[in-house]
């Protein structure tokens, strides 16, 4: 991969003015490098990168100040021949290969999810502190706040040639999951805290000891969830590189194949175990928070090491504080909807449409960051996106984000199809589920996907012309949108099936 020549020789404060923190990169390419490969920067001193303590805002970016230094736009058409491609170019092919495995990984952990989420709903905890289901969306939808975050933020660096030193790798690598730790935390609980309150105004009381319960379960699950999965996360992106295969088109679906699942079965299990406690050894629950909280000072004081996670240690925490309060309002829908017996059913399906659409909106926002990260300087954008954009046409073009779109929303029908026929058939039914329940399911992921693309390719854009990295702001509201839409739209296709009497084969 051939980076342009940067301006630094002409105007050696350009730079600086534009980022404020840069780190400061030589002004000659390497000699030696291969299309698609990772980028080294050297200079006549051989020093590789320097990064000076300077004050961080949220404009600047994860990706090294010299794809910054001058964005293809503004380069001559003599210039861009010479230069060529900043990425290979993916075949249609190789590019639904590569999403296809993780999307059926991923399809079947969110199956997994709703399947144990059918059984534990029975369980002592979900009967008595009904709350609880408040914070399913909430929790689950933490792995778009912060795995599928870390995972666009970590393959943008890669396809970048960020991570080619193996120091720089490692340090980003702690920096971001020590950051994660911290978010896992704080997200844990604040969630517990909105349950609370939505629980409060829907049913007009709550028990102190369901708030302390729904602390300890929220706090405790998010924390051992992240990181778990932030290690799985490290492997996926670090395998991902050594195959060559491009990590936007997997890791984010794999952020969620085992996400959904794993962060279900904590949820539950610590919840009916601290349930259990409340009444024998409540001081227990207290103890397990302190524990967790009394760990915030050594995350903060190790993601501030690297620059790449101090800057999101200052400025990272508006958009996933906002998508965990999206997240909570689809789970106060999911709340009413599993206590209305009208709706039976309807919690099986819930974590399949929202795990799907957030899994497809996530990899075509991660591919849009890359492209924009590799081929514009912030806030540029290509010429048909400075004037009015219409949504539809995110799915009408020859451009790699057209098609990757137009490959996603095609995914939508074959891949529900086969996850609902595999509910059906773990539940133990031996033939097709009705053809109204498929209809109302098929149209509601599909509305829900289609709508989700459409907001993707505006909000990257909108960000990325606002000097904030879509890496780190679009995944999160996008996913949090997905639990909403797909919690609302689910729960509308089951009011109208309730409401024509078709509800066999729920």
């Amino acid at each position: 991969m051939v980076v342009p020549e940067s301006q630094d020789k002409q105007q050696p404060t350009s730079i600086s003015d534009r980022r404020g923190p840069s780190q400061q990169y030589s002004s000659q390419p390497s000699s030696s490098h291969h299309a698609g490969g990772p980028q080294h920067f050297s200079s006549n001193d051989n020093t590789i990168l320097q990064y000076e303590p300077q004050e961080y805002t949220e404009t600047d970016f994860l990706l090294p100040v010299k794809l910054y230094g001058r964005s293809r736009v503004s380069e001559s058409t003599t210039a861009k021949d010479e230069v060529g491609s900043v990425a290979p170019a993916e075949s249609v092919c190789s590019m639904v290969l590569q999403i296809l495995v993780p999307f059926l990984l991923a399809g079947f952990g969110t199956v997994s999810a709703g399947m144990l989420l059918d059984v534990v709903q029975n369980w002592d905890v979900f009967q008595e502190v009904t709350e609880i289901f408040i914070l399913v969306p909430a929790v689950l939808g933490m792995k778009g706040n912060l795995e599928m975050t870390l995972a666009s933020r970590l393959s943008t660096a890669v396809n970048a040639g960020k991570m080619g030193s193996a120091r720089e790798k490692w340090m980003m690598i702690v920096g971001n999951l020590a950051l994660k730790q911290l978010q896992a935390t704080v997200l844990g609980l604040l969630a517990s805290l909105l349950a609370t309150v939505l629980g409060w105004m829907a049913e007009g009381k709550m028990p102190f000891n369901h708030v302390v319960l729904l602390c300890s379960t929220s706090v405790s699950t998010a924390f051992m969830a992240s990181l778990l999965q932030g290690i799985i996360m490290v492997a996926v992106i670090i395998g991902s590189m050594r195959m060559g295969i491009n990590p936007d088109n997997v890791a984010t679906p794999m952020a969620a194949s085992f996400g959904d699942l794993i962060t279900l079965a904590l949820l539950a299990c610590c919840g009916q175990w601290f349930y259990s406690l409340t009444e024998l050894q409540p001081y227990v629950l207290y103890l397990v928070d302190m524990l967790i909280l009394c760990l915030v000072p050594l995350w903060v004081v190790i993601a501030s090491k690297h620059p790449d996670s101090h800057i999101m240690l200052r400025t990272g925490w508006e958009p996933i504080i906002t998508a965990m309060v999206i997240s909570s309002i689809g789970g106060l829908i999911l709340d009413k909807s599993v206590s209305d017996p009208n709706l039976a059913g309807i919690i099986i399906y819930a974590p399949v449409i929202n795990g799907i659409g957030g899994n497809l909106v996530s990899i075509q926002s991660s591919r849009m960051s890359t492209n924009l990260h590799l081929n514009f300087s912030p806030g540029e954008v290509s010429e048909d996106r400075r004037s009015c954009h219409m949504p539809c046409s995110t799915f009408f073009g020859s451009g790699a984000n057209h098609r990757s779109a137009q490959i996603l929303l095609l995914l939508v029908i074959p891949g529900q199809l086969i996850f609902i026929y595999t509910i059906h058939l773990m539940k133990g039914g031996h033939t097709f589920p009705s053809l109204l329940l498929t209809i109302a399911f098929l149209s509601a992921s599909l509305i829900q996907v289609f709508s989700l693309l459409c907001i993707a390719d505006y909000l990257v854009h909108w960000l990325w012309r606002r000097c904030k990295d879509p890496d780190s702001y679009s995944i999160p509201y996008l996913t949090a949108l997905g639990d909403l839409l797909g919690t609302a739209l689910l729960s509308l296709a089951f009011l109208i099936l309730w409401g024509i009497g078709d509800m066999g084969s729920v």
